[in-house]
């Protein structure tokens, strides 16, 4: 319970935890769902549900997935951000499950790209107790998910050793393997994150950083008085539908 409310409260950057107030679940301006009403009710469904994802039974773990995540958002434990937090659930129970080494899969892209019918199939659950559809369609949502997220590891990979080869061979004087998988540990980069990772000192860490702009693996930006170096192909992979 401690797990789940601590997901919401980093997702919204918010003190509040359960619910207190009767909320509705909403498909554009029409209501597909009343959850239960706060309180006594509510916690004996969110107790029930995780009883149920600790529990070791014989269930496939992705078909317990696709279950537990329609009893999550048909629960609605928070005012706000249940589908955030429900899908990264959803991630945390896979890696719990060892399917996932680390819960790197971005589901919400194929779910608000399909939005329609997964708010469709989720209201037949709700009325017609059609469970198979739901469970079929959120296993697609892996699949698809599984293999967006595939190719763009792989680009990565690819990319990150053209950078390394490049590196090593036209500056040898500033190349370290170190320095390489800071550049790549997000899109953008910046002095005090060579500096905290003693990749160099200030100095030396600003000359790293201008070295690669020249040989345009980087691209810089001033934001404020702050600069930023940006992975210039590493965002490209990363931004790409």
């Amino acid at each position: 319970m401690s797990l789940i409310v601590q997901i919401f409260q980093i997702i919204k950057q918010t003190k509040e935890g359960i619910r207190n107030q009767q909320v509705y679940i909403v498909n554009g301006s029409s209501s597909i769902y009343t959850p239960p009403e706060p309180g006594k009710v509510l916690m004996k469904k969110l107790e029930n549900l995780i009883e149920f994802i600790n529990s070791t039974n014989s269930a496939d773990p992705l078909i317990k997935m696709a279950i537990l995540h329609y009893q999550f958002e048909s629960i609605h434990p928070f005012p706000d951000g249940n589908g955030r937090t429900g899908r990264i659930i959803n991630m945390v129970y896979l890696t719990f499950t060892n399917l996932l080494d680390l819960p790197i899969l971005y589901l919400s892209k194929y779910i608000l790209e399909n939005k329609p019918i997964y708010y469709n199939l989720f209201k037949e659950v709700t009325e017609t107790n059609n469970w198979k559809n739901w469970i079929i369609f959120m296993l697609r949502v892996v699949e698809e998910t599984s293999r967006f997220t595939l190719q763009k590891v792989n680009a990565i990979h690819t990319l990150f050793d053209k950078v390394v080869n490049e590196v090593r061979t036209k500056a040898p004087g500033i190349y370290s393997h170190e320095l390489i998988e800071i550049i790549f540990s997000q899109p953008y980069s910046k002095i005090e994150l060579l500096v905290s990772n003693n990749i160099a000192s200030r100095n030396t860490a600003s000359k790293y950083l201008k070295r690669l702009v020249e040989m345009d693996i980087l691209q810089e930006h001033k934001v404020g008085k702050e600069l930023l170096y940006l992975n210039k192909e590493l965002y490209k992979i990363l931004a790409q539908p």
